[in-house]
């Protein structure tokens, strides 16, 4: 017989918490989630009253992050063979992301595939849901982190040789709309959708018309398809990207609009380093919690000390918990002038910075559950604690600190907190 395992506090779900809730877990699927009414009228009431009540914890689903270069001193896109990176999965699993998509940076291709086939072992082990290929079909002005040497124009056949070297893991591509070759018929978007891989609008700076374009494109290529994925994403909105401006809107506006409509969900980095407290509120205000997705955009340093990380070629400066790439010694620049290179707090970090900043703990929560998981069409399967579901549950404290994670119903070891000091919520990034 499955092992049942059952733990108790005030359950979030999509709309609502239940204040005395339970989830019921058995053979690593959720038997119950719900009020405890609902676990014994399943046959569960003698499990449910060994376990007390619990009413200064909260019950999340498991977390699940579309944007992580890595944590714990592994970065993902560096690493040469799969035990490398596993420590960078481990430590977001440990503080609440059982779902997590390993995200890579802009390389030579050689080296993207050489990264990609690596990294599909932890897919294939089922460590990791899978890839997120940042780049290398980016603007050269909003490149960020980004390495100018590798970008390139865009090319379907490095689309399908990535496929081919993830072996069907990679889930997501992040592209910018005016680079030659991503939108129209035989460019990158079009082989995207055509290999079941959704592409994400980012690190662009094109004007509105091209990301609507792009958008529309995408859409009824998807809905062609099927709908089994989507809608398709906006890289990390605001960061990497032109600024909104009354008379040259740019790609900002396009996305918050498809958002509204529901055509868009929005990647927002809630960290306090990459977006004020105010513009996560606003646009949680502005287009609702089921258009928004927050990500970590995590790199190497995540979880570990401040120091030098290298971000695939280029090389980072962490100081005090922010990331910036080093700027070369002929520049004459400080590395704190550099441009910001990923985050360095964990997902749970970022939804409780969001229900500071007003966000609603149901909305915060959707976003960094639910949304993701409905995005890469697993809905059903993680992103919600519901019955038939997989038995993936964070456990926090009342300031929505980790004290407990189950993944597939089994106990994640390690579990210890999350970081007081990701965030000074005076550093808006650019």
């Amino acid at each position: 017989m499955s092992e049942v395992v059952v733990v108790r506090g005030r359950l979030v779900r999509e709309s609502s918490v239940v204040d005395d809730g339970v989830v019921v877990a058995s053979g690593g699927r959720v038997a119950v989630a719900g009020s405890v009414a609902d676990a014994v009228a399943a046959g569960f009431g003698a499990d449910v009253e060994q376990v007390p009540p619990a009413p200064g914890t909260y019950l999340l689903p498991g977390l699940v992050d579309l944007h992580n270069h890595g944590g714990g001193g592994a970065s993902f896109p560096d690493v040469t063979t799969a035990e490398q990176a596993l420590p960078g999965v481990l430590e977001h699993r440990r503080h609440g992301t059982t779902t997590l998509l390993a995200s890579l940076v802009t390389a030579q291709p050689a080296v993207l595939l050489e990264r990609a086939a690596v990294l599909a072992e932890l897919a294939e082990a089922g460590e990791i849901e899978g890839l997120h290929a940042e780049g290398p079909f980016l603007s050269h002005r909003r490149r960020g982190a980004h390495n100018p040497a590798d970008l390139q124009e865009g090319s379907a056949e490095l689309v399908r040789d990535l496929v081919r070297a993830a072996r069907g893991h990679l889930r997501t591509m992040t592209v910018a709309p005016e680079v030659p070759g991503v939108v129209g018929p035989g460019g990158v978007a079009e082989a995207l959708v055509e290999a079941g891989v959704l592409p994400s609008l980012g690190h662009t700076d094109g004007t509105t018309e091209q990301a609507e374009t792009l958008i529309a494109q995408v859409r009824a290529g998807l809905a062609a398809a099927g709908g089994a994925i989507g809608p398709l994403t906006a890289t990390h909105l605001f960061n990497g990207m032109r600024p909104l401006h009354h008379r040259a809107p740019g790609p900002i506006a396009a996305c918050l609009a498809a958002a509204a409509r529901g055509d868009m969900a929005v990647e927002l980095i809630g960290d306090g380093v990459h977006l004020d407290p105010a513009t996560v509120r606003s646009v949680f205000d502005m287009v609702g919690a089921a258009n928004v997705v927050l990500v970590t955009d995590a790199m190497a340093a995540a979880g570990v000390a401040d120091g030098r990380y290298d971000l695939g070629p280029m090389s980072v400066e962490v100081r005090e918990g922010v990331a910036r790439i080093v700027p070369e010694p002929s520049s004459g620049a400080d590395a704190a002038e550099g441009a910001i290179a990923g985050g360095t707090a964990h997902l749970v970090d970022v939804v409780r910075l969001a229900v500071r900043a007003g966000v609603p703990l149901v909305d915060a929560v959707r976003a960094a559950t639910a949304v993701p998981a409905h995005v890469l069409g697993l809905s059903g399967e993680v992103g919600a604690l519901v019955p038939g579901a997989r038995a993936d549950v964070l456990v926090t404290d009342a300031d929505l600190r980790p004290l407990r994670v189950l993944r597939h119903g089994a106990e994640v070891s390690g579990v210890a907190g999350s970081r007081d000091d990701v965030v000074d919520t005076d550093v808006v990034g650019a």
